[in-house]
This record gives structure tokens, C-alpha cells and sequence, in this order.
């Protein structure tokens, strides 16, 4: 349910699909808000699955640290718990091996409670907390399911080769030969997203939606 009498902060992100904001309940506390009242009416379906996705994963990893919980859903606003600290591309972990190998230990959690990010491409997806530690957040892909499952399986790998890009980008003295051939083996699933998906991603995006988001790594300079 929505936290009544809480009042905004600031706004975080606009977009066609909703806005985010930060709030402060009536106890003094700060959470985030996806608030989809005010999306176009020809967004709204699409606007609400993806938020009611977002929930869905929220609920898988509850009790979880370092990812948001879920703090209600209504079908028209989602709140969740706020995680201080910045994006991957605002404050980035060069040379910082233990932040990865707690992203690691992080997403080897997440699969352990049958759920892939699926989206983790995007830097704006991966937080650096105030002490360093990494966090995720943004759940709207994300996919649920048996954890041993040959499909799930696949989706965690993606996720894995996601993390192991940023790693090679910002600590790629730490590669180990093993994730450099993971990140050379490419899944059936990435080479289909940027034969189909991918294209048609950027024609709804950029043409339709007039917007950009430079693949989650910010506004270009």
C-alpha cells in the first residue's frame, strides 16, 4: 500500500514509463517511489507490467542485503526501501577487486532465490553504498524460477558475463583466465537480443519515446 502523508525529496528519473522519486515517510525514514499515475494512457499496461515485474522480484528477495525490499504495491504506485550511494559510472570501483568479488557473492545470492537481474548491461544498475560495498537495484526485468532449471541457468550466466564486463572495464589486471573465457563464450540469448530485440528496443525508444538512456551509463557530456 502507499505510505500516506510522505512527501517528495526529489525527483530522480522521468520517463515515459513512470516517474521515480525520493520520499520521506511521516517518520522521518527515505524510500523510493515509481509512481505511474501520471503515464500516458497508451503506456499504462505496459508501464504497469513492468512495475508489477519489479515487484514480483522485490518479494523473491526479501530480508536480502544489498538490493531494495519492497515496501508496498498497489498497482499504481510502487515504494521501496532507499540504498545511499551512487551509480557504477558516477563513482567507479577502479582497481577495487573486493567490490566485485562481493558483486559476485551478490549475484550468486540472487540466483540461489531463482532470480536473474537481467539487466545489469546497465552501470546505473550497479551501486557503489556509502562504504564501498556494491548493491542492485531496478528490477523491472527481472525473471523468477527454478534456480537449477537449464533456462535459469543461462540467465545467470548472462548476469555473471554483465558483471565481468564492468570488471574488465574498470579491474581488468583481476580477470582470471576463467571469466575471460566466459566472457568470450556469447549465449543464443545475447546473440537474439541484439539481432531482434536490441534494434527494436532503440526504434521505440529513441523514435516513439523521444528518450535515451546511453545504455544506463548517464547523461552523454
Amino acid at each position: 500500500m502507499e505510505q500516506r502523508g510522505s512527501v517528495e525529496v526529489s525527483a530522480l528519473k522521468a520517463d515515459s514509463f513512470g516517474r521515480i522519486a525520493l520520499m520521506r515517510s511521516v517518520h522521518g525514514e527515505r524510500f523510493v517511489r515509481r509512481d505511474l499515475r501520471h503515464v500516458p494512457w497508451w503506456l499504462r499496461l505496459p508501464a504497469w507490467w513492468l512495475a508489477r515485474r519489479e515487484a514480483r522480484g522485490l518479494q523473491a528477495v526479501a530480508g536480502m542485503a544489498d538490493v531494495p525490499q519492497l515496501l508496498g504495491w498497489d498497482g499504481r504506485v510502487l515504494d521501496r526501501s532507499f540504498m545511499a550511494g551512487d551509480a557504477m559510472y558516477q563513482r567507479p570501483p577502479r582497481g577495487d577487486l573486493a567490490y566485485f568479488r562481493r558483486a559476485r557473492r551478490l549475484l550468486q545470492q540472487l540466483h540461489r532465490r531463482g532470480l536473474a537481474h537481467n539487466d545489469l548491461a546497465k552501470e546505473a544498475n550497479w551501486l557503489v553504498l556509502e562504504d564501498g560495498r556494491p548493491a542492485l537495484i531496478d528490477f523491472q526485468l527481472a525473471v523468477r524460477g527454478d534456480p537449477r532449471s537449464p533456462w535459469m541457468r543461462l540467465l545467470a550466466r548472462e548476469d555473471l558475463r554483465h558483471l565481468l564486463k564492468h570488471k574488465r572495464t574498470y579491474c581488468p589486471e583481476s580477470l582470471t583466465p576463467v571469466e575471460r573465457r566466459v566472457l568470450k563464450r556469447r549465449s543464443w540469448v545475447r546473440e537474439a537480443w541484439f539481432a531482434t530485440g536490441k534494434p527494436m528496443y532503440r526504434f521505440v525508444t529513441r523514435r516513439i519515446l523521444k528518450w535515451e538512456d546511453n545504455e544506463g551509463q548517464g547523461p552523454k557530456p
